[in-house]
């Protein structure tokens, strides 16, 4: 008889031990090792193998960069313009995309749209691990989706996953979620560390020998992180996150990683009675703004990804009867607002320690980038002094601790979009102004905080 070979894998962070332990060497966590059955030695793997689907991967041996064949992987435009944009243009041929989200946010509904549209041109697989076939076609037919063509399978065996897959080769496969995903050569329960790392690699390994295009589905946590293990993150070719709440009509699509294309490119989709439609414009969505002029309103031109976005920054300051006057900011990061206010009572001279004071970023945007400086710093002075801002001015700017002015890319860029939505005035860093003058837009450029005040 042959002799099975086992493994005892860390259910937290994923490391192999060759025997059972109390504790595990890598992070030291105590009755966390579960055992893995790795098939018998001589012995053929319970999984099918899909070296025979026609497809034989790469070319081995070295060859020179120069003469890569580009031609035999060219991208999919899959009907979704928002969606191929934060892919990089489409999808290539072999990669593996992770799809993550909170719960309700579109991540199903998005894909069920991606794989109906592929589905016309060629073979595509849906599994779903977490509804029924009943469900996943009830919703296609609300929608009005194409479902003609696309196959389904709903398993959460990646045995049972793989002998479909050896049957039907398609290629487009989707796995709703990986993190219902099991196999049973793992003897720890699904979602584990183990049983998603393992079904990963192997649903991958399927991608990468066929050339097909891998869609996997993950949970994310409490804190909006990926939930499972960090390993699988480095696994996958791009991982793109659905955000939105679900009173929010709005969703965006942001880039987290992306071997194919630029990172922290963004994608606006509207929910609507016929699924997810992309927004073309998405600038104005944001600027949904009040006629009157309000003290605390700001217009910043943030850069995301390969296109300037116009969103409004709210600021209120108020005074408080409080021993620590509250500190909240909703849509970036809460210790940089606090830096922001130490350097505007540094270098400002406005003192705000005695103040409540709150930050909103309007249409569930969250800002990831430091062009917002400018236009906080002016929102809170404005708010401060209850005297508003006129509603054609816009600013953008990075500042620094010591109450400079720093420059930020995409300035031309970002200037040309805010005159073609009306904006007449704009104060930016003195090292983005325009060499050309923007046509019916004043331009005032500065170096520091006190400048930008004198400026307002």
């Amino acid at each position: 008889m042959a002799k099975s070979k086992v493994a005892f894998v860390c259910t937290d962070c994923g490391a192999e031990h060759k025997q059972w332990q109390g504790q595990c060497a890598a992070c030291n966590e105590w009755n966390t090792l579960s055992q893995i059955n790795l098939g018998a030695s001589g012995s053929p793997s319970a999984k099918p193998d899909f070296r025979n689907l026609g497809y034989s991967g790469q070319k081995t041996g070295v060859q020179q960069l120069a003469d890569i064949d580009l031609t035999s992987l060219p991208r999919m435009a899959t009907g979704i313009d928002e969606f191929d944009r934060v892919l990089g243009g489409g999808l290539v041929p072999g990669s593996v995309v992770l799809i993550g989200g909170n719960p309700g946010a579109g991540k199903s509904t998005l894909l069920l749209q991606v794989m109906c549209q592929l589905a016309k041109s060629m073979t595509a697989l849906y599994v779903t691990g977490e509804e029924s076939i009943q469900q996943v076609g009830m919703r296609a037919k609300r929608l009005g989706m194409p479902d003609a063509n696309l196959k389904m399978l709903a398993e959460t065996n990646v045995e049972q996953i793989g002998r479909a897959v050896q049957q039907h080769q398609p290629k487009l496969l989707a796995v709703d979620s990986i993190q219902v995903i099991h196999s049973t050569d793992i003897q720890s329960a699904a979602g584990s560390v183990s049983q998603v790392r393992e079904c990963a690699a192997y649903l991958i390994h399927y991608a990468k020998q066929t050339n097909a295009v891998l869609f996997l589905v993950g949970h994310v946590t409490k804190e909006g992180n990926l939930a499972g293990p960090k390993v699988l993150e480095h696994m996958i070719d791009c991982f793109i996150m659905l955000e939105g709440d679900n009173d929010n009509r709005y969703r965006v699509l942001r880039g987290i990683k992306n071997r194919f294309g630029a990172v922290n490119e963004l994608g606006i989709f509207a929910m609507t009675e016929t699924g997810l439609k992309g927004v073309k414009n998405p600038s104005a969505i944001f600027l949904a703004r009040s006629d009157e002029e309000s003290a605390g309103s700001l217009v910043v031109v943030l850069w995301e990804g390969t296109r300037p976005l116009l969103v409004e920054i709210q600021a209120l300051v108020d005074g408080t009867q409080l021993a620590n006057p509250r500190r909240l900011a909703v849509g970036m990061d809460q210790s940089r607002m606090a830096m922001l206010l130490a350097v505007l009572h540094r270098h400002g001279g406005i003192y705000m320690a005695d103040q409540d004071v709150f930050i909103n970023v309007v249409g569930g945007v969250k800002v990831t980038e430091t062009s917002a400086d400018l236009a906080v710093i002016l929102a809170l002075v404005s708010s401060f002094r209850d005297q508003p801002m006129s509603k054609e001015l816009v600013a953008f700017g990075e500042v620094g601790l010591t109450g400079e002015i720093r420059p930020v890319p995409g300035g031309q860029e970002r200037l040309k979009e805010a005159a073609k939505h009306g904006f007449k005035r704009a104060i930016i860093p003195r090292a983005n102004l325009p060499r050309n003058k923007i046509g019916g837009m004043e331009v005032i450029g500065v170096s520091k905080v006190a400048e930008a005040l004198e400026a307002l």
